[in-house]
């Protein structure tokens, strides 16, 4: 009867009902036109959430993200460019806001990190075939002469 209640009590999670998705992250005002507009939704791509981190801010509800997108927002209709948004996001949150960080020296191992890793993983996973290889190879270790004569003595009456 206990193995029932264990069964129930671990699918209490299967049966809940699901929650309803949180609202989709809100839309461009209508202060902006047609080619600033695609600027913004191309500029909301860029950027991470720095909340969520693995998503950008076109894609989360999180406060932050709605703020950074008023944010970027408000800059296109002032008339600042693409680049100049960017630099204010960096200024403001360092190269992490960004996507796609730049090639720099404090960067460069987020960019060859994964490619050092795989040459590592390829360098070892060789070691261990060529060890595997020579141990096949090699002979077997041939007993001397004195010991097979010793051998064949003890056995003799």
């Amino acid at each position: 009867m206990a193995h029932w209640g264990l069964a129930l009590l671990l699918a209490l999670p299967v049966l809940a009902p699901a929650q309803p998705p949180d609202a989709p992250p809100q839309t461009v005002q209508a202060t902006l036109d047609a080619g600033q507009q695609e600027r913004y939704r191309r500029l909301v791509h860029e950027l991470r959430c720095l909340v969520c981190q693995n998503q950008t801010i076109a894609d989360s509800n999180a406060p932050l993200a709605q703020d950074l997108r008023s944010q970027v927002e408000r800059q296109i209709a002032e008339g600042r460019s693409d680049d100049e948004i960017r630099h204010y996001m960096t200024a403001r949150y360092g190269d992490f806001v960004l996507y796609k960080p730049p090639v720099q020296r404090n960067t460069v191992f987020l960019w060859a990190g994964p490619f050092l890793l795989l040459l590592g993983a390829l360098a070892i996973a060789l070691r261990q075939l060529l060890r595997r290889r020579d141990a096949a190879a090699a002979p077997a270790a041939m007993p001397d002469r004195q010991a097979l004569q010793k051998l064949l003595d003890e056995d003799r009456p």
